[in-house]
């Protein structure tokens, strides 16, 4: 054990990885080493079962926690693992090539393809929220179609009470050696078995419920948190809730892809939020106290005199909650002033004579304009 390579360093992975980095390490590192990846090759044969051995003790949580505490000691002899073995793990080649490649060479499968572990896919789900359901966090139920073992016949794929058999024709390696005489001599090849399809197995009498297949499409709800502050395109990850994994492999994750919908006042952007308020002439002129929209509700808020259109006025902690934290964004009001329309006679005066009393000092702005214009 004292010349064995850290399982981490066998994947590539740091210590601190998590069950995600793990897993994805092991899908990259069993595909480079993979026996039909390099033929005749013994160090890729070699790396190969490391590999498959570093994943099956660091997938388990009890096993990879034995083993940042005790190294490989934790499975020698004694180690806690029943004599050095690893819990009945088949090192005859396992095989993840056709989740990669969907299979090869006509769909031929050997054995180790059949029985090596095989971490199930990725299901993905689409999630529409309100803008207030975003926001403030809230809980909606899924439903999605997702493959799991049969529970009839526990993804043996034999009906209650009966067992696969081994294979005769191929011996249970679930691949035959096919001869042809060519131009060139006689050629050998290997190919699955057509009798068990390259499982290995036989079964005589199929389960009923998943007709021979094991694994059965069933469609499962959920209820699932969604956090607040959660914005338009981020996707929340339930690690096992995909696709159940073959032969001991992991499962895959449920990714919630979430859609706000936009709101009819507000803007986000990042944890802050943006409106316009429409503002009378008269506010704008001589100041008010004005009702500024919020997420919680309607609020007064004191605009100073002279406001001009566009100024734009900043609410602390009004704005949204960043995700899981206590940091929160502000509300930013832009107040527009409207102009008022469809004057009687009588109020087109009054206007007239409120600007002519005015003067040159109350147009510093368009006085400054046209004196650049000219210049």
């Amino acid at each position: 054990m004292a010349d064995k390579q850290d399982y981490y360093e066998t994947l590539g992975i740091s210590k601190g990885a998590s069950d995600d980095e793990i897993k994805r390490a092991y899908r990259q590192m069993a595909k480079k080493y993979h026996p039909d990846m390099n033929p005749d090759n013994k160090e890729a044969e070699q790396k190969f079962k490391e590999v498959n051995e570093a994943y099956e003790v660091l997938s388990d949580a009890d096993k990879k926690a034995k083993y940042d505490q005790y190294g490989h000691a934790a499975f020698e002899q004694g180690g806690g693992f029943g004599g050095g073995g690893f819990g009945g793990f088949d090192f005859d080649m396992g095989d993840i090539f056709s989740s990669f490649f969907g299979g090869f060479g006509g769909g031929g499968r050997s054995q180790s393809r059949a029985n090596a572990p095989q971490a199930g896919d990725d299901i993905g789900v689409r999630v529409v929220l309100s803008f207030e359901e975003a926001a403030f966090g809230c809980k909606k139920e899924v439903s999605y179609a997702r493959v799991q073992k049969c529970a009839d016949c526990s993804g043996t794929g034999a009906k209650k009470g009966t067992s696969p058999e081994k294979c005769t024709k191929c011996g249970g390696r679930g691949t035959v050696t096919v001869q042809q005489r060519t131009a060139f001599g006689v050629m050998q090849s290997t190919k699955a078995c057509p009798d068990c399809g390259g499982t290995g197995k036989i079964i005589k009498t199929p389960c009923e419920n998943c007709r021979g297949k094991g694994y059965v499409k069933i469609t499962k709800k959920l209820e699932v948190t969604i956090p607040a502050g959660i914005d338009d395109g981020q996707r929340i990850a339930l690690r096992g809730q995909g696709n159940e994994g073959r032969n001991g492999g992991p499962a895959g994750d449920l990714i919630i892809q979430v859609s706000v919908r936009p709101h009819a006042i507000f803007e986000r952007d990042g944890n802050d939020i943006y409106c316009e308020v429409p503002i009378s002439f008269a506010e704008a002129a001589l100041g008010a106290t004005i009702k500024i929209p919020t997420l919680e509700g309607q609020m007064d808020y004191d605009i100073p005199e002279g406001t001009q259109t566009g100024a734009v006025f900043t609410i602390k902690q009004k704005g949204i909650n960043a995700v899981n934290s206590r940091s929160k964004g502000n509300l930013y009001v832009k107040v527009i002033v409207e102009t008022p329309r469809s004057l009687n006679s009588e109020q087109k005066k009054l206007l007239r004579q409120f600007a002519d009393s005015l003067g040159e000092k109350n147009n510093a702005k368009k006085n400054s304009f046209f004196s650049k214009f000219k210049k």
